[in-house]
């Protein structure tokens, strides 16, 4: 990676991504940065500046090749290898995840969902069974993982994030209403639901103000 990239960049990479994939799929095989930019809704100007963030690419009065710019931008990613992923939290969340088609068609790949709630312990959750989360340790011995989903509540998860990244885990997907706190090795997306919400909000309010 190539110096600084701001954070407004990494968050639009996964929209190059899904776009370029599906320029792929319609039978797209070149498209200039204008053509780029009037399908994500950005400047040709933007998509140029973005993509150079990570070395030139594309050729003058060419554009990019899409499947040439699609596995550049998996490198960057990394999705161009397989992750492996464990959930702790088998409730409406941990099971839209673990059920989720479009996870593994991206190469993460759910291995165990635990839970600590006798009553869900057993449960069946697509292809796998709610594992108690007793036994994550030996699990992980076992079987590493490179990310942890906690859909558990807030006052538990920085404990169970500290356990696991002691365990080696040093990705994080955190669906628990806080912000967790780990060394500065760790990678950690806090998602908050509400907060969505909240800016739907705000721009609805404001777009009929």
């Amino acid at each position: 990676m190539a110096g600084y990239v701001s954070d407004a960049v990494i968050r639009r990479l996964p929209g190059y991504y899904r776009h370029l994939k599906e320029l792929e799929r319609e039978g797209v095989m070149q498209i200039s940065s204008q053509g780029l930019g009037d399908r994500m809704h950005l400047t040709a100007s933007q998509i140029r500046q973005d993509i150079n963030c990570f070395g030139g690419f594309g050729r003058q009065g060419y554009g990019y090749s899409v499947p040439e710019l699609r596995e550049h931008i998996a490198r960057i990613l990394g999705v161009d290898q397989p992750h492996q992923m464990i959930i702790i939290g088998s409730g409406n969340i941990g099971r839209a995840v673990a059920c989720s088609d479009s996870f593994p068609a991206n190469g993460f790949e759910t291995t165990a969902i635990f839970d600590r709630d006798p009553d869900k312990i057993g449960m069946q959750v697509d292809a796998m069974i709610v594992q108690d989360i007793a036994n994550v340790k030996r699990f992980i011995n076992e079987h590493p993982a490179d990310i942890a989903v906690l859909a558990i509540p807030a006052e538990e998860a920085q404990a169970m994030a500290d356990t696991l990244y002691a365990l080696g885990i040093k990705g994080f997907w955190n669906f628990a209403p806080c912000d967790l706190k780990l060394e500065a090795d760790a990678a950690v997306v806090n998602v908050h639901l509400d907060e969505g919400l909240q800016v739907l909000s705000f721009r609805m309010l404001h777009q009929q103000a």
